[in-house]
């Protein structure tokens, strides 16, 4: 039997721990390692055409299976395209296993062509960082990169010179069973004694959730229940806490609606749940607030704790829901659900008003039809700018759709490389990519990477011309917007050159058919939807400190923007409030 090189042994320690797939663009130092993937049956080489895709596409994958996900980039240019994608993962607790590959071992340090520091590039993106300069540190180095990933959440960077990768493996290296799984992780009895006695002592009670309470939906409906307490979400705990929720006031923050904002404000006690929300200008400063998180390093750093909670958010409640005592009286939880449905019922006219015949087309309908017919498991991934607020108000949650984004770190271009790593983690489930103009744009060449794999991604793609959410913030800053409009090509026509579906909608009366016939198609498809550029939206509860980094109208020309489906839920829900 021939013996290993530290690229075969790095490769097999990637599959032992899970990895399917690894995202990158081939190139000299990075050779080795691709070649040793061509040679193991357990994993594929997936050729991007922009190393940012490759990273974004494993930390979508990633977020979907929950398992660790990879990407690799070769020396210098290479691997410092990953970064972005990289960051974009780590922010998002995504678990992913990124190798840079470096130049060769006896030039670093020496200005050698493409050198680079990757050590010190991914620093601040990363768990774990470090680089693999002699074959003895193999294996033990990369299940160390790997149980960081997996057991913080988040990623870990490998550097690895070429010519290191072609020597060959230690005979007697250390190889040990494999973290996969993350623990849950219990608070203490006497953090669960102190915020029941504050649950017990408080009248009004509101949640207000994050992604962290993924997987915990059924107990927040019981202690909701128990206590009585509306619950309201960030734009990252939408999908985990607001469908078959009766108790549910909205979204707060910048793209929120509905009576969270009351909801948080008006409470004497306000427990954050898995939520790291950054705006903390939409946070009270005169209730008591607890936080429960999984990370300690979150715990206080948005808001004045009065207590702190270390702990996963589903056993903290299945600890603490048996020890509170039940409340009766449901007249704060009434109040808010009302104010939740009158909000929504005073915005919701944007929507309704002849917005089916309005040329160009509002984007408003353009989200509430795609929610209509796409599948009820779809996965959506939505550009940042004005895509996150027609997702935020238009997609339906139900417990199995899954709505990706760059909602922590905020990047332009992310639907697109998002949906390359969801679909490939089941090519019969639907995954359509929620575009803008700016954001396709600018990672336009990986459609190809659809095409040459034959991934059925369905694009639809918000074509208002414009970097919509930059207008916006130029509007805050009493700026005449400059800079911001697209001269854009027909997509659709490019699609088709390039081997997709593609059609252009322009008309609201084509839409139903475009999306129809796109849906329908086997392989990938797009469709190329001219909207409004003049339909904006802007959060009901504004302050001038709220606007700071984040786009608002301070004129006020906008929409005050659809909410979709949110006003049924709201109007259902009510059926819970008891008539006098």
């Amino acid at each position: 039997m021939a013996k290993q090189n530290v690229a075969e042994q790095f490769v097999d320690i990637l599959a032992r721990a899970g990895v399917k797939r690894l995202y990158g663009v081939v190139g000299d130092s990075l050779n080795p390692v691709v070649d040793a993937i061509r040679r193991n049956s357990s994993i594929d080489w997936i050729h991007v055409r922009h190393e940012e895709t490759a990273a974004f596409a494993a930390g979508a994958e990633a977020q979907v299976t929950g398992s660790l996900a990879a990407c690799a980039g070769s020396c210098g240019p290479g691997n410092l395209h990953l970064i972005n994608g990289l960051y974009d993962a780590h922010r998002s607790m995504a678990p992913v296993l990124a190798l840079a590959s470096h130049i060769p071992s006896g030039e670093i340090g020496l200005g050698y062509f493409q050198e680079t520091h990757p050590e010190l590039l991914f620093q601040e993106c990363s768990h774990y960082n470090e680089m693999i300069s002699n074959p003895e540190q193999m294996p033990r180095l990369l299940q160390t990169a790997i149980q960081h990933a997996i057991g913080r959440g988040g990623v870990s960077v490998v550097t690895m010179p070429g010519d290191i990768a072609s020597k060959a493996a230690p005979e007697k290296s250390i190889e040990h069973a494999l973290v996969t799984e993350r623990p849950t992780v219990r608070p203490g009895d006497d953090e669960i004694d102190k915020l029941c006695r504050m649950v017990d002592q408080a009248k009004r009670v509101t949640l207000f959730c994050g992604s962290g309470t993924a997987g915990a939906h059924a107990e927040v409906m019981e202690f909701a229940e128990k206590i009585k307490s509306p619950v309201g979400h960030a734009l990252r705990g939408k999908e985990w806490i607001q469908y078959d929720n009766p108790y549910d006031v909205g979204m707060s923050g910048l793209l929120g609606y509905g009576a969270a904002y009351e909801a948080t404000h008006e409470c004497d006690l306000l427990i954050l749940l898995g939520t790291d929300f950054p705006y903390n200008a939409f946070l009270p400063d005169d209730v008591k607030i607890v936080q429960v998180d999984v990370r300690p390093e979150r715990l206080g750093r948005r808001s004045k704790l009065d207590l702190a909670v270390w702990g996963d958010v589903r056993e903290t409640l299945r600890c603490l829901t048996p020890r509170v005592k039940p409340k009766s009286d449901r007249k704060f939880l009434d109040r808010m659900l009302k104010k939740h449905a009158n909000a929504l019922e005073g915005v919701v006219k944007a929507y309704t008003r002849k917005v089916d015949k309005h040329v160009p087309i509002h984007p408003e309908y353009v989200a509430s039809v795609l929610d209509d017919m796409a599948d009820e498991d779809a996965v959506f991934t939505v550009d940042t700018g004005m895509n996150n607020v027609w997702a935020a108000r238009y997609l339906t949650p139900n417990g199995k759709r899954r709505v990706i984004g760059s909602f922590s770190h905020g990047s332009m271009a992310n639907a697109l490389p998002q949906a390359i790593g969801a679909q490939f983690t089941d090519r019969n489930r639907q995954v359509v990519a929620m575009s803008g103009d700016g954001g396709f744009s600018m990672l336009m060449g990986d459609f190809l990477t659809l095409v040459q794999y034959d991934l059925p991604v369905k694009v639809v793609l918000f074509n208002n011309s414009a970097l919509g959410m930059v207008e916006l913030e130029m509007l805050v800053a009493g700026l005449p917007s400059y800079g911001t409009t697209n001269k854009n090509p027909d997509f659709a026509a490019i699609a088709r050159a390039a081997g997709a579906y593609g059609v252009r909608v322009e008309k609201p009366k084509q839409l139903q058919s475009a999306l129809k016939d796109a849906f329908k198609h086997k392989g990938p498809a797009l469709v190329d939807v001219v909207t409004d550029a003049n339909a904006l939206s802007i959060p009901p509860k504004i302050s001038a400190d709220m606007v700071t980094g984040f786009a608002l109208s301070a004129s006020k020309i906008v929409l005050d923007g659809g909410v979709g489906r949110m006003l049924q839920m709201a109007r259902s829900n009510l059926r819970n409030v008891p008539r006098p």
